[in-house]
């Protein structure tokens, strides 16, 4: 049973008398433990409620149209607490964080739920049958972290004694025909290589209900003490898996129509390869973990640059970024000066100092290296950051930093910017909406 938080005024439960502190027993004679089954069974267009208050138990039925929302609200998202992951991988970047951060930056998240509502990552060690029953019951699609088809790597990988017997579960929810989504975090020594070769082909045959999978490259920061020693991707290395990956793309689309498997951008800036035309990256099914993020970007930009007309004066205005993505955004605010002369834009690379060199995305800047690194520096009108710099829908850095206080510190007005070259370019020319 679940307690009912509160009714939403004017909705369909509200209107047949359900009260806050009634508790949710059951829909339609299916018992409910949890968001998905709420979201599942209350879809339907006619719906009975079991409802027990003060110890008593009443039906209330209620007729709506499909998937309308009961109006019921409960006191998590979930309808209970998040399970938290049971693996200590070799690889996770958890694990390498320095103490005295904010306490929600240690939570490992590895719930299958969070995989369906917002497109988490899950290793499915925290799954039992029952849970994969349920989930080819609501013919749920799934977002998979694999890492290896190999059993007995991906226990030591993940230093869990049930990772590679629940390997199993990729292949029962494929067969009864569930959409996944997958990713392996490739680390050097590892998982690379034949074991690499090994995992796609495995994943392969599973083909098309394997619908898409990244390759991203192990992170590795200088807070590794005491922790499997890593190594970071050479650009050697960086190329002989993008060369891997890429024969398997020409494999699968020979057979199936589609490349499915993608190695992110980062393998390509590591290895100093260009970065494949948007056909190789299809319809971007891997965009959200870094796969042809910086082919988008490049594309929308230059889209819009042709476009864009300017009567701006003497505008100058900074970009910082990591030091994976500055010859990119380098290169497109070139683009702009050379056709805009009276527009400056000087670009920044911040080097993580926090972190460890090793790590050069955007996303894991702080708000300590971007003052103590731009202090001095011609920052112009505006600092444009990446909005991956900051806390979702907030305006707090990763070291829990706000923004006024870099503002303040550097004296320049701070503006964050999507993954969106139609956006960039606005921001660079000072185009407000």
């Amino acid at each position: 049973m679940v307690k009912i938080n509160s009714i939403i005024p004017g909705s369909p439960a509200a209107k047949v008398g359900l009260a806050e502190g009634d508790l949710l027993s059951k829909i339609n004679g299916h018992g409910v433990k949890d968001v998905l089954d709420y979201m599942y069974y209350a879809a339907e267009t006619s719906v009975t409620l079991e409802i027990v208050r003060h110890g008593e138990e009443f039906e209330f039925h209620i007729e709506k149209d499909e998937y309308d929302d009961l109006g019921l609200e409960f006191e998590t998202f979930l309808m209970d607490s998040k399970q938290s992951c049971s693996n200590k991988c070799v690889f996770c970047f958890i694990d390498q964080m320095p103490p005295g951060m904010r306490e929600t930056l240690y939570f490992k998240d590895d719930d299958a739920r969070l995989s369906f509502l917002q497109g988490n990552y899950v290793t499915l060690t925290n799954l039992k049958q029952e849970d994969i029953d349920r989930i080819i019951e609501m013919k749920l699609n799934i977002n998979v972290s694999v890492h290896t088809t190999n059993p007995e790597l991906r226990v030591k990988m993940m230093h869990n004694r049930f990772a590679g017997e629940k390997l199993k579960f990729i292949w029962q929810l494929a067969k009864n025909g569930i959409k996944l989504n997958c990713q392996i975090v490739c680390c050097p020594g590892l998982n690379d290589g034949d074991e690499l070769r090994r995992s796609l082909r495995d994943l392969g045959e599973l083909m098309p209900n394997i619908t898409s999978m990244a390759v991203v490259p192990v992170g590795v920061t200088k807070f590794r003490e005491g922790l499997y020693p890593l190594e970071t991707f050479t650009p050697e290395g960086a190329g002989e898996t993008i060369d891997i990956i890429e024969s398997f793309q020409k494999e699968f689309l020979e057979k199936f129509g589609t490349r499915t498997v993608f190695p992110s951008d980062e393998f390509y800036l590591i290895a100093g390869r260009p970065i494949p035309p948007a056909e190789v990256y299809e319809d971007y099914p891997q965009y959200e973990n870094g796969v042809g993020m910086l082919r988008s970007l490049m594309d929308e930009f230059y889209q819009a640059l042709d476009m864009a007309e300017w009567e701006g004066e003497n505008r100058i205005v900074s970009i910082a970024t990591g030091y994976s993505a500055y010859g990119t955004i380098n290169t497109l605010a070139k683009a702009a000066e050379n056709k805009f002369p009276e527009l400056k834009c000087n670009v920044y690379r911040i080097r993580n100092d926090f972190f460890g060199e090793t790590i050069t995305v955007s996303g894991l800047i702080t708000a300590q290296d971007l003052m103590a690194q731009l202090k001095g520096k011609e920052l112009g009108e505006e600092l444009l950051l990446p909005s991956s710099m900051l806390r979702r829908d907030s305006d707090i850095f990763l070291d829990d930093i706000r923004v006024p206080v870099v503002e303040e510190t550097l004296g320049v007005r701070i503006k964050s910017t999507n993954s969106d070259g139609y956006e960039l370019l606005d921001a660079i020319m000072g185009i407000e909406y």
